[in-house]
């Protein structure tokens, strides 16, 4: 595995870090410029889209429940079925090129939603129709900005990078809703969708002038042009078959290495039983206990402060010189051990004040456990195969959460809600314990 370095830590990056007055960061470099700039645009964007994602939900609830579940249905399943060559895209062309044309998708399409929204109002058929573009451009999109800290930032600063980037993400997740809601009442889904064009102009700007050529990299990537790397056949065009056999390369990479192989099913297992908790039966749980809808907000929020503390502190403490912090898969089994506390502490929560204490339990437990898996699997990933490698990614986590979303709501209808969230604790406790077990974690 080739190692991608820094492109562009200068003076100005020392300057600008706030870690740079801390006296217990003085050992560790700053993050490089180039990556804060970068990262500062996309979690402007990955607010707009917050904001979006709420106004394109609140129109489509006007239409009833099936049709807002039909919305965000469209959503990921044009993502899911289109990841996989868009990560082969994003290997073959380069993540800055994808990131720009998506971007300027995203901008033209926002503005054409405004438009046609200000004109025709929300009917069902254009909701359908933003879904489906969104899906699509995020199929290509996620592979590619996934991969990005690996071409912006050192090898041994990529946890450090990754978890503020998982901090700013929740911060725009926190903040996204409540500025979608002010955005609808102002002005409605134009207004909103305005905004969000916004701040897709701005990241499009800040892509144009961020340098992210890696000369390691370009050489490999030219010569994939005509050789498919793992595969030994040579493609040399841009049909979709040789797309395909690109994807095909990309998965059998990754399910044939070990470390990526078991650190790509501990990924599939957290999602389908953390993240359906807090966004499907901790709501359920509070209607049957008649806790009422705030007590499930701060469940929620609880949770999303727990992700967002653990990010922080991460991003902090990094891995600086003289710590021996834990190892990646070690403090991403922790991690998951501690959310199945906090679940199981959310299923046997009498009051609401025990539901939102295991609520901020289960937030910072998947927040380490993201924050230590998701340096583990970029820094395993071949050069050649990065996007490729974070496609496969979004797809695990993406195909587990729909299917426990389905089966566990079914159970919350026949057994109550106590019994799903239990099962969740018991299967996020097997996976982290399997995962403190498991040689090839323990070592990464």
């Amino acid at each position: 595995m080739t190692t991608t370095g820094s492109l562009a830590p200068g003076a100005d990056a020392d300057a600008a870090d706030p870690d740079a007055a801390d006296p217990a960061a003085a050992a560790r470099p700053a993050l490089p410029a180039p990556y804060r700039r970068w990262l500062a645009g996309a979690q402007l964007g990955a607010l707009g889209d917050a904001a979006l994602a709420f106004a394109l939900g609140w129109a489509a609830a006007a239409h009833g429940g099936a049709a807002a579940g039909l919305v965000l249905t469209v959503i990921t399943v044009a993502r899911t079925v289109l990841v996989l060559v868009g990560g082969a895209v994003a290997d073959r062309l380069g993540a800055r090129r994808v990131m720009l044309a998506g971007d300027a998708v995203m901008l033209a399409a926002t503005l054409a939603l405004a438009a046609a929204a200000g004109v025709l109002g929300t009917p069902l058929r254009l909701l359908l129709l933003a879904a489906l573009v969104i899906g699509a451009v995020d199929a290509f999109y996620l592979p590619a900005s996934g991969s990005m800290p690996r071409l912006l930032v050192d090898a041994g600063q990529l946890p450090r990078a990754l978890a503020l980037r998982q901090a700013g993400g929740q911060l725009a997740a926190l903040l996204g809703a409540p500025l979608g809601g002010a955005l609808v009442a102002a002005g409605g889904l134009p207004a909103t969708a305005l905004v969000d064009a916004a701040s897709f102009a701005v990241l499009l700007l800040v892509l144009l002038l961020l340098p992210v050529s890696d000369p390691r990299r370009a050489p490999a990537a030219r010569a994939r042009a005509g050789t498919d790397v793992g595969t030994g056949t040579g493609t040399g065009t841009d049909r979709p078959a040789g797309l395909l056999r690109e994807a095909a390369a990309g998965v059998r990479l990754a399910t044939g290495d070990r470390l990526l192989r078991a650190a790509l099913l501990l990924a599939g297992a957290a999602a389908g039983a953390v993240l359906p908790v807090v966004a499907l039966l901790g709501p359920l749980l509070a209607r049957s206990a008649g806790w009422g809808a705030g007590a499930a907000g701060l469940v929620a929020g609880a949770q999303g402060a727990g992700v967002l503390t653990a990010a922080v502190l991460l991003a902090r403490r990094g891995t600086g010189a003289g710590r021996r912090p834990l190892g990646a898969g070690t403090g991403a089994a922790a991690g998951l051990c501690a959310a199945a506390a906090g679940i199981a502490l959310l299923a046997a929560a009498p009051v609401p004040a025990a539901a939102v204490l295991g609520g901020l339990l289960t937030g910072a437990g998947s927040g380490l456990f993201a924050g230590r898996l998701g340096p583990l699997v970029l820094g395993a990933a071949p050069d050649t195969h990065l996007s490729r490698v974070q496609a496969l990614l979004t797809l695990v986590q993406s195909a587990a959460l729909v299917l426990s979303t389905g089966a566990l709501g079914l159970l919350a209808d026949t057994a109550g809600p106590r019994v799903p969230i239990a099962l969740c604790a018991l299967a996020a406790g097997a996976a982290g314990a399997l995962a403190l077990a498991s040689p090839v974690l323990r070592r990464a």
